[in-house]
């Protein structure tokens, strides 16, 4: 079992290896319900699932297209195959970035997103950003940015049960499809 990870669905997936048929969005949004954001030091539980659905209410919120709303539902997707890891250890592992990049742009070609434009891709990383800031203000009380970016809709950072989160997630994208 070394060279796969076996997936909610019950799938054989090779995080090194991945194949298209392999992603399974109930795998995603199950495994992302149950991850926490920043490594869980949070003030409470928040979820990766979370975070992407609120990353979805923002771009929805800014008017951007159904396929930006889908790629930032999806846009930490990889984790639910191979996990996270924090900034500053990331960016000194040049291999899991790579490992986790192909990963990412296979997901999105799965889900129709493979030819994301660099400006589809800038508005899910400035959402991502977006969030990212305003959950470290609410659930850490560490703003992230001197200058905090523009929201366009208030977002709920409570506690929440992992099943609902996993079947809103899953509502949201069979809605995007």
């Amino acid at each position: 079992m070394s060279n796969y990870i076996l997936t909610y669905t019950k799938i054989k997936f090779f995080p090194l290896e991945p194949v298209k048929e392999g992603i399974i969005i109930e795998d995603i949004a199950h495994s992302l319900s149950l991850m926490t954001r920043a490594n869980g030091h949070c003030s409470h539980f928040y979820s990766v699932a979370q975070h992407s659905i609120q990353c979805y209410k923002e771009a929805k919120s800014r008017g951007y297209s159904e396929r930006v709303q889908l790629g930032c539902l999806l846009h930490d997707a990889s984790e639910s195959y191979i996990s996270d890891l924090t900034r500053p250890v990331k960016c000194n592992l040049p291999e899991y970035s790579c490992i986790e990049a192909k990963l990412q742009s296979i997901i999105y070609d799965r889900f129709g997103l493979g030819d994301l434009s660099h400006e589809e891709r800038k508005q899910i990383e400035d959402v991502d950003d977006t969030l990212l800031h305003y959950e470290f203000e609410e659930l850490m009380d560490f703003p992230i940015f001197d200058v905090p970016p523009k929201k366009v809709t208030e977002h709920d950072f409570a506690q929440r049960d992992f099943v609902s989160v996993e079947q809103e997630f899953m509502a949201i994208f069979n809605g995007l499809r």
